[in-house]
């Protein structure tokens, strides 16, 4: 299965080179072992560029679907590494819609703190729902304020490419539940 994560690496022109590793993802040790003597963390990195000369909005909703990576990393010039994990803000029933959020976090034991937190918040509020207590969109919107508010996260849905014409991410309205009106 692996526990992928993208790297960055900042590039002159403000833009990133993009590139894949397989196993990244799983405690972020490629925050320490990415260096100006290893830029490839040692083969940790693919050495096969994954997109050159992207920005970081489209690393986000081109590049980083939440379903599928645990972290991204973004490379100084100079070789100063950023972390990020990445949160799926979605639950797994059919009606995903790539909603995510990436927050920057230090190896170890923040990690672990962030992650738990997550788990655990994501987890009550399914029950939550699935109580009827709550929409799914309410849900969801509480859990978005609160990476942002609690964790400085970063918000981006995946698969809405700034490129395309096509309709902008339109949250589905609340429903309140009779007597609630």
């Amino acid at each position: 299965m692996g526990h992928r994560a993208l790297v960055g690496y900042r590039r002159p022109d403000r833009l990133y080179d993009l590139r894949y590793s397989h196993w990244g993802g799983d405690d972020l040790a490629l925050a320490t072992r990415i260096t100006a003597d290893s830029p490839l963390a040692a083969g940790a990195v693919d050495s096969d560029l994954l997109a050159d000369s992207v920005a970081l909005e489209r690393i986000l909703t081109d590049y980083l679907d939440p379903r599928v990576h645990e972290a991204l990393y973004l490379v100084s010039r100079e070789f100063e590494v950023e972390p990020y994990r990445v949160l799926w803000l979605e639950w797994g029933d059919g009606r995903e819609q790539g909603r995510g959020a990436i927050t920057r976090v230090a190896p170890r034991k923040r990690d672990v703190e962030v992650r738990t937190w997550f788990r655990a918040t994501k987890t009550v509020l399914a029950d939550v729902i699935e109580m009827g207590a709550l929409s799914r969109r309410a849900a969801q919107s509480y859990l978005e304020a609160r990476v942002c508010e609690d964790q400085g996260g970063r918000v981006y849905t995946y698969g809405s490419s700034l490129d395309e014409d096509g309709p902008e991410y339109t949250p589905t309205p609340d429903r309140w539940t009779e007597g609630d009106e």
